[in-house]
């Protein structure tokens, strides 16, 4: 695999000035130093080791296949990539088991914004809640609650209800559809029902504000609030998704011990909400996926916005970095291959935005991108001769359902997927 020449990664011998770890010291212990220095507390000594596993047959490829389950997301990275090189049984079946990353729903195409409500949230299937059956599934359902015309059963007394089932503690994973009849009635009373639900709800981790379709409402339409709450109500909660950027607020200070996923889908979100996300302290967060949108719908963020996210390394345990759905998809990318984050990140999603086949010979230029273990540059505007040479990286590329450029309603012809 293509190293950055220029950037010193976490994994390199050498981090930080210090020393690198005695490699003679592991050859001479063996398999067994081997096994001694993974248990060493420093990362680099760790991965150093597991270079020196590969000398010792199906003793060692043991060893590496045991490196997919170090706490370090660093260690168990560098044994994936040594092991895709490998043919034997064993390791075939370990890595058809090993997730680099966990929430492969992500790629599906607008993710229930095309006049259909999301069928998959969490890894789990979405039902309607029926007050007439219950809860049937607490932690393998996701159960959907939304606003009714027919009988106005509104969220709040919906959620009551909810709550009301023997196994509501058990309950795991909610989605929030309509809340009201009305467009302009934001999501607050939504956060604070769920506020006030906070002592039944005790299991609860993973919400999704927003399940509207664009017959329920424009996403660029969508009020919501300050969601800040949510997370200050559930210390545990894992994953929080949220559709609409209008009036959309994290209030800080916020830290967070639990969340892995932060989806924030939006026809036009706002630097200020950007700013607010980047101030926030999310030190387990692996999932982190913005979608921009258009600046005719309040996308007035602009990659300059994106340095505490690419460069300061705000999120340290970021597995997957989504930037979606964007004006400026050139740019990040400018922006991006010269930053360090490509050097721990396993999957960047650039789909959905403005991509030209000019910044993906960027990205074909950066040797660092071949540290990725996914690309997704689909619904963008790629050339087939472009995406061709995609063919070379050692990297899962995903380029489907590329956009055709449209003078007649964009200044330069280019536009992101979703806006209104």
């Amino acid at each position: 695999m293509t190293n950055n020449q220029n950037q010193p990664r976490d994994y390199d011998a050498v981090l930080g000035g210090q020393s690198p770890p005695p490699v003679d010291g592991v050859v001479l212990g063996g398999i067994e130093g081997v096994k001694r220095s993974l248990s060493n507390p420093v990362i680099t000594v760790r991965i150093a080791a597991l270079s020196e596993a590969l000398k010792y047959g199906d003793a060692g490829l043991d060893v590496l296949i045991q490196a997919l389950q170090d706490k370090s997301r660093l260690v168990q990275r560098f044994a994936y990539r040594l092991l895709k090189q490998k043919t034997e049984p064993q390791v075939k079946q370990a890595l058809q088991a090993y997730k680099p990353w966990n929430l492969e729903e992500r790629f599906n195409e607008y993710q229930g914004y095309k006049n259909d409500r999301v069928t998959q949230f969490a890894n789990r299937q979405v039902i309607e809640f029926d007050a007439n059956v219950g809860i049937v599934e607490p932690v393998n359902n996701a159960y959907a609650l939304r606003f009714e015309y027919k009988n106005y059963d509104n969220l709040p007394r919906k959620l009551s209800r909810l709550l009301q089932e023997t196994n509501a503690h058990k309950l795991e994973v909610l989605v929030f559809g309509l809340w009201a009849e009305t467009s302009q009635t934001d999501s607050s009373s939504i956060v604070q029902a769920l506020v006030d639900a906070k002592q039944r709800l005790t299991n609860l981790k993973a919400v999704f504000i927003g399940d509207l379709t664009s017959e329920d409402s424009e996403i660029s339409w969508i009020q919501q609030s300050d969601i800040s709450p949510i997370l200050q109500a559930y210390p545990k909660l894992e994953i929080l998704q949220i559709r609409g950027g209008d009036r959309l607020q994290f209030s800080p200070p916020i830290r967070h011990n639990y969340l892995k996923a932060l989806i924030v889908e939006t026809g036009g979100l706002s630097r200020d909400t950007v700013a607010q996300i980047c101030q926030m302290n999310l030190p387990a967060l692996e999932h982190l996926e913005l979608w921009f949108g258009s600046e005719d719908y309040g996308g007035d963020c602009w990659v300059e916005d994106l340095n505490p996210i690419i460069f300061a390394e705000k999120f340290p345990n970021l597995v997957y970095l989504g930037l979606r759905n964007s004006q400026f998809t050139d740019e990040i990318v400018s922006v991006i291959v010269g930053s360090p984050i490509l050097d721990y990140i396993s999957v960047l999603d650039l789909s959905m935005g403005t991509l030209t086949d000019a910044g993906a010979e960027e990205l074909l230029n950066c040797s660092a991108i071949n540290n990725l273990d996914i690309l997704n540059i689909s619904e963008n505007f790629l050339s087939q001769e472009m995406i061709d040479k995609f063919s070379g990286l050692d990297v899962r590329v995903l380029a489907n359902n590329q956009k055709k450029e449209d003078d007649d309603r964009y200044i330069d012809g280019r536009y992101c997927s979703v806006s209104e």
